[in-house]
């Protein structure tokens, strides 16, 4: 019986674990440096997933002493309008990204899954800096916002 438990759980710990995908990352963020920090898109059907996710990672960011320029109030701008303001800002990099999951799973426990995708750009020509993806699916104990949070430091480090 207890070998028969044994297994369980260590099946279920790989189901477990296989819901969350490592991070694919490259690059540092500098931190030193200013950023502009852009509305990430929302690729979901949860209304402001975007907005929500963006003022999160701020929140990361500033926590991580990173001296951070929000424009969160300016959805879907291009990549040539964000350049344009973050070079008005003054600041050296701009993030976008994007949210592609943003949701409780059906189901008993009702699962938080985020997936998230963060750029950041210089302001100089437009190179891409640093940039991370990843996603996750939390217990049904956690919020959205907290798997997200878990997320972004992870990504930021």
């Amino acid at each position: 019986m207890i070998v028969l438990k044994n297994l369980i759980f260590v099946l279920f710990m790989v189901l477990v674990t296989g819901c969350s995908h490592p991070i694919q990352s490259h690059g540092v963020i500098p931190s030193n440096k200013v950023i502009s920090l852009f509305a990430m898109q929302n690729y979901t059907d949860t209304p402001n997933a975007g907005k929500r996710a963006s003022n999160i990672l701020e929140g990361v960011l500033l926590g991580k002493a990173y001296k951070v320029i929000s424009h969160l109030e300016k959805p879907n701008l291009s990549q040539k309008e964000m350049k344009k303001i973050a070079k008005k800002d003054g600041a050296n990099y701009y993030i976008s990204g994007g949210i592609s999951e943003w949701r409780y799973k059906t189901g008993i426990d009702g699962e938080p899954a985020v997936s998230l995708k963060a750029v950041m750009y210089s302001t100089k020509d437009a190179s891409v800096v640093w940039s991370a993806t990843s996603s996750e699916s939390d217990w049904g104990t956690s919020s959205i916002g907290t798997t997200a949070q878990n997320l972004f430091e992870s990504m930021i480090k």
